[in-house]
Order: structure tokens, then sequence, then C-alpha cells
């Protein structure tokens, strides 16, 4: 993929992949257009296994749940038998979208100026007519800058925050989490089980320029509405990150770290129905009074990733408080005991082999705590994966992708669910 591209997911993508590919780059006067994107689609089969119970009693929020459950982000499974076993099948694209992006890059006036937007079209519909969804749009932005001085970026794009977390993540050519649901637009990857989603926000940032390896960006995000949360926001997110890449001998690498900080507000609830368990005379179920609360979302990470010899490392950690689990904020603060703890991250280990085939593991986990002074609920405490994929281009463009992924997933009162998911298919960059 050629190096003016600015689609960051792509071109992150392209850095794990064993092959090398190539945007259609079109010449339009006085600016380069670059037409570029993915398809990608994945046949799943899903199993969970609730061994005491249905799921969502056992692990409420856990990404082991049937379906599409995890931290809050639920929706119906495709096919669901009774009893304790639950299967889902699928046909539908991985982590990473289906993505058609436009770029287009000019020099003007001694300054770098760029537009990126990007449509993530569904390769799959569950629905009785099978043509029910509508695309994604994730991108929508401009930059401007000088390698002297650094650049700027105004509009929609992933989150400063967390990003490097899954473009890392060895399950962007594959599928990961949360494989359950048929017809969906993307999986979850290690997203909830290792990292919290970086997301797609607007956002005014400064990227400096690059320093021998080291290079930050530091910017405002658009309030976007935490997870859970019913109420407004008082100021934009701050966001920022810091990176050094490095080269030495047959020993590549890069080290980064990145943190946020948001305030967030709960609205004041009234009281309704009579009492706990009941519901009143208009047949609404009993809702206890929330006093509107404010409390601020504070997290950071860190990460690194090493090749040499064939090999790439990774790790990653977060800590936060408030900041929840999987989406920003999500499940991150009691009404009534306040800010809850969370923290996880993942290790990866790929090798290249010499038939070209890239085989990885990965282990994951997301830990999400109790308030002081909560007591033990379905309440997720953790959700934990194992990752094992192979990763195989069969020609420069095309990359057949085989994954395994085992999913469990334990509430704050001890009760379990366990899904594993087989998944076959390809990914096609242009």
């Amino acid at each position: 993929m050629n190096k003016n591209i600015k689609l960051a997911v792509a071109g992150a993508v392209l850095a794990i992949s064993a092959s090398a590919n190539a945007g259609i780059i079109i010449p339009a006067g006085e600016w380069t257009l670059d037409v570029n994107g993915n398809v990608n689609a994945f046949a799943n089969y899903t199993h969970t296994d609730n061994p005491t119970g249905t799921a969502a009693a056992n692990a409420a929020n856990g990404c082991a749940t049937s379906g599409y459950v995890c931290g809050g982000l639920a929706s119906t499974p495709s096919s669901t038998s009774v009893g304790s076993e639950n299967k889902q099948m699928g046909i539908n694209t991985g982590l990473l979208p289906s993505w058609l992006g436009f770029t287009g890059t000019t020099r003007q006036n001694d300054v770098d100026v760029s537009f990126t937007m990007s449509m993530q079209p569904n390769v799959s519909d569950n629905s009785a007519a099978g043509d029910n969804k509508t695309p994604l749009w994730r991108q929508s932005f401009l930059t401007f800058g000088d390698k002297s001085w650094g650049s700027i970026k105004l509009g929609k794009d992933i989150g400063i925050f967390a990003s490097d977390a899954i473009l890392n993540d060895m399950t962007l050519l594959g599928v990961g989490a949360g494989a359950g649901n048929s017809g969906a637009a993307t999986t979850l990857g290690g997203i909830g089980s290792g990292y919290i989603y970086a997301a797609w926000k607007g956002q005014v940032a400064y990227t400096t320029p690059n320093f021998n390896g080291f290079q930050a960006t530091v910017g405002i995000t658009n309030p976007n509405q935490l997870a859970g949360v019913t109420g407004n926001q008082d100021r934009y997110g701050v966001e920022g990150k810091a990176s050094y890449s490095f080269a030495a001998n047959d020993v590549t690498g890069k080290i980064w770290a990145s943190g946020a900080s948001y305030d967030a507000s709960i609205e004041t609830v009234a009281e309704v129905g009579g009492t706990v368990g009941s519901s009143s005379t208009a047949g609404t179920f009993y809702v206890a009074p929330v006093t509107a609360k404010n409390y601020q979302v504070t997290v950071g990470d860190i990460g690194a990733t090493v090749t040499a010899q064939g090999f790439t490392a990774t790790g990653y950690y977060y800590s936060g408080k408030g900041a929840g689990t999987t989406l920003l904020g999500n499940l991150g603060y009691s009404s009534t005991y306040g800010r809850r703890d969370s923290d996880g991250g993942y290790v990866q280990l790929k090798y290249a082999t010499p038939f070209k085939t890239t085989i990885g593991v990965a282990y994951g986990i997301s830990n999400l705590d109790r308030a002081n002074g909560e007591g033990a609920t379905t309440l997720v405490k953790e959700n934990e994966r194992w990752t094992i994929g192979a990763y195989h281009p069969l020609t420069k463009h095309l990359n057949l992708v085989a994954e395994y992924n085992n999913v469990n997933s334990k509430a704050q009162n001890n009760n379990e669910a366990e899904s594993s998911t087989y998944s076959a298919g390809a990914i096609l960059f242009f």
C-alpha cells in the first residue's frame, strides 16, 4: 500500500500483513487521488457453553455470552439452540470492516494538504430481504502541515487513545471475539478482552514532526456519549499519545503510550412505579431514583512491539478509573457507589514461516472492579481471550485466514460463560 495513504486502519493492517500491497493511484491535476481499501468475509461457527444457566445471568455483559454481547453491546444471535449449549453461525466481515477509502494529497504554498473520506459496506445481512444494512462512515477529515513543523488534523478519524492497541492486534486480519451474530458490520477482535475501543471521533489534533523515531500527538475530541451514561459531557475529551520507533541491525520495533480524560454527568432520574419488583398502574416497572452526578473518566496505556528473525512480539497494558470496559466509560460508574477501576492488556507472538504463512497466538484480558462498597452481582468481572491464527498471502493482495478464538467471561459473583469460535475466510487489499 502506497506510503501516501492516510487510511490509518488499512495501513496498520498492512504493517502486520506478510505481503506488500499498492493502492490505486490516480493523478488529477494538482492532486493525487488514492483509492484504497479492502474486502473481507469469514464463515464463523461459535459454540457458547453456559455451564450453570443462561449466559446473561452468569456473566452479564460478558464477551462469551450468546450473540454479540460484550460490555453492554448486544444484538440477536443468528441461531441459538435450546438448553445450556448455544450455537451460532454467520458469514460477515471480521474485526476490520470492508473498506472503500479516498485520499487526496497535494502541496500548496509549502504546505502538505490532504483529505480522507471512507465508507464501510457490509458483506452480509441476516434480514429477510438481505438488504437492510447501511454502510458505516468512519472517516471524514482533512490534514495540513509540513515535515518541518508537524501536521494538524480536523474531522472524524480513529481516536488517539488506544489506537495503537487495536492497530497492532493480529485479529485485524481476522475475526477475534464477538463472531456469534450474522450480518454484523464487524466482530470485536480483542476489543473488551485486551483493550478498550479507540472508537471514531471528531477531533482537532496536532502531530509533531518525526524526531529520529519519536513522535507525539495531542488533541481535543468530540465529547462522544459515554456508553451507558445518560447525560451530557461538560467539555471536550482530551487525548494524547507518544511513540518511539527504532531499527537496529535486524531488529525493529515501536514503544508507545497514550491517555485520555473525559468529564461525564448522569442526569437525575425520577422514581417510577411503586415498590421494587412491582409495576405501576400504567404497566411501567419500578425504576429507582438517581440523583444527578458528575465524575471524571481517566485512562492510560503503554505498549511495545518488536520484530526480529521472523518473530514479532507485542505487549500491551491499560488502566483507568471510570473508563469501564469494551467502550470508553461503559460500566465504569455506579450511580450509588461511584467510579469503578478497570485494567487489562494482551500479549501476542507471531512468526512468519519460510512458506510465507504467519502463525500467531495471543492472550488478552479485560478486568472490571466493583466500586467501593458495591456487592457481588452478575456485572462482568473479566473477559479473557485466547486466539490462534494462520494468515497466508495467496497473492500480493489476497490473504487467506483461519482462526480459533476462545473467550471466557466471569461475573462479579464468579459465575462464568465460555465460547469458542472457528473462522475461515479471506481479506483482499487494494
